[in-house]
């Protein structure tokens, strides 16, 4: 798909838990060659739904006409939002994770139309300063897109020990 379209963004239902981490195994094995455990991921997609103090998720959804003119709404993408506290501007950072859009909608404005939902509900809430994302280091398109929306490379590099 080449045509940037109009999509439609919702916030994750839990009906939404497996297809969100189908996607997310997905994702993982496609950008940074790791299996992930899907029982797992479904747990913690489904934890995350459940608990939006610790996670929100949105999806963006295609909606087409049929005939008769019913409209059906297929989910193309999604994303998954944190929050950090940071005293340094006594504020939270919105963490935009688990970006996933499916390879048929992909360079169709589908991420774009996630941030974009994403940054008015940030600015309409009293406290968030910005957004913030992490991108594999080798994943050059996401780089692409994300400065093509006016996000900046923060100058971080991330380290984690996992317990």
């Amino acid at each position: 798909m080449n045509a940037t379209r109009e999509y439609r963004i919702r916030a994750a239902h839990p009906a939404d838990a497996a297809l969100i981490a189908d996607w997310q195994v997905a994702m993982a094995l496609e950008t940074e060659d790791k299996r992930l455990d899907p029982a797992t991921v479904i747990a913690g997609v489904a934890g995350g739904i459940a608990q939006p103090s610790k996670a929100r998720y949105f999806i963006a959804m295609h909606d087409a006409a049929f005939a008769g003119a019913e409209t059906i709404g297929v989910p193309v993408g999604a994303l998954m939002l944190t929050t950090e506290w940071s005293d340094w501007r006594n504020g939270d950072w919105w963490w935009i994770q688990s970006v996933y859009v499916p390879e048929a909608y992909r360079r169709s404005g589908v991420f774009a139309a996630l941030h974009r939902h994403v940054a008015e509900l940030a600015r309409a809430t009293p406290g968030v300063i910005g957004l913030r994302l992490y991108v594999e280091k080798d994943n050059a398109a996401a780089r692409r897109t994300y400065a093509a929306l006016g996000m900046q490379d923060a100058g971080y590099a991330m380290y984690e020990q996992l317990l």
